[in-house]
């Protein structure tokens, strides 16, 4: 037998070595958006708990950039060898690849699903300094402004999503102004230069508390534990309205399976730390999954299908 037939049993055996001495160096934990948004606020709060557990440092590594394309391509294209994994949500995973006619990785194909983290939903928040305490009072104040503006992670992120739902369930008309995350867009919120958004409760929770925002609806199926009375939109009348997303963890394809199950192992480990539960539920409004690989790799195929179907539906498209 020649000898190049070994090879894939030799690489099996160099992977496996690799896996029981995993990690032996620091890890880079890359998020598709801006600091101080709740997929920054995710990773690290995952990543401090793989410290404590692995021993090794994990470094996030803020890329953000055309819709989460920028910072997802990066990882596709990065050594499937556990050293470099991606925050996922569901914009880079199952959105874009009805929005865009080509995209320069395969969300199923370039990925290995560790775990889906987190499921939620989207506040709709405006400035106090907007006359309207419910959905029918901002419908009516957005007629008389028609081309209000509205911000979003990015063009074709899912609350982009959802405030085209919105205008298209209320004959309203809307201005979308997308930013490069939920943070920067928070904050022209906040300082009353953007009038409202569809918004993450990690993020918009606490100003909400302080009284620097209004809810005006929750774009989940069910109401959140964390804000019981925001109705939904459905509740609201939208009837079937519901744009949902998630955190989770991916690595490269082709990434050994010991590795992607410690990781996944350590993050379901993670999400039942009191500390983790705080931040990330409690505080940000989440609710904590921590599915298997393979579960995680469902989710991210169905909801491919279900989006998808919407996004044709409503004619968006991004080039």
């Amino acid at each position: 037998m020649k000898a190049y037939a070994y090879a894939p049993l030799l690489l099996a055996i160099a992977g496996a070595a690799d896996a029981q001495n995993y990690p032996s160096r620091p890890i880079r934990f890359v998020v598709p958006y801006t600091a101080g948004g709740a997929g920054d606020i995710f990773a690290r709060t995952i990543g401090q708990k793989f410290f404590e557990a692995m021993g090794q440092t994990v470094v996030v590594d803020n890329r953000p950039g055309a819709n989460a394309i920028i910072g997802t391509d990066l990882v596709a294209k990065s050594p499937p060898d556990g050293y470099t994994i991606v925050m996922g949500n569901s914009a880079p995973f199952v959105l874009n690849p009805s929005l865009y006619s080509k995209l320069p990785y395969d969300p199923v194909r370039d990925f290995a699903p560790v775990t889906q983290g987190t499921y939620y939903a989207y506040v709709l928040v405006v400035h106090p300094s907007i006359p309207a305490k419910n959905i029918q009072e901002l419908v009516a104040y957005v007629k008389t402004k028609p081309g209000l503006a509205y911000g979003s992670t990015g063009l074709g992120g899912a609350n982009h999503l959802a405030g085209e739902f919105l205008a298209t369930m209320t004959g309203i008309k809307l201005t979308h102004v997308p930013y490069k995350g939920s943070a920067a867009a928070l904050t022209d919120v906040l300082a009353g230069q953007l009038p409202m958004m569809f918004d993450t409760q990690i993020t918009s929770i606490p100003q909400l508390r302080a009284g620097k925002l209004r809810a005006i609806g929750f774009s989940g199926n069910r109401r959140s534990p964390q804000m019981p009375d925001v109705p939904t939109m459905d509740e609201l009348g939208l009837k079937g309205f519901e744009v949902s997303s998630w955190q989770g963890i991916l690595a490269p394809a082709g990434t050994p399976k010991a590795i992607v199950e410690r990781l996944y192992q350590e993050t379901a480990k993670a999400l039942k730390a009191p500390e983790v539960i705080e931040r990330l539920a409690t505080q940000g409004g989440n609710e904590l999954v921590g599915s298997t690989p393979a579960q995680y790799a469902e989710v991210i195929k169905s909801e491919i299908v279900k989006y998808g179907k919407i996004i044709r539906g409503a004619g968006i498209r991004v080039e």
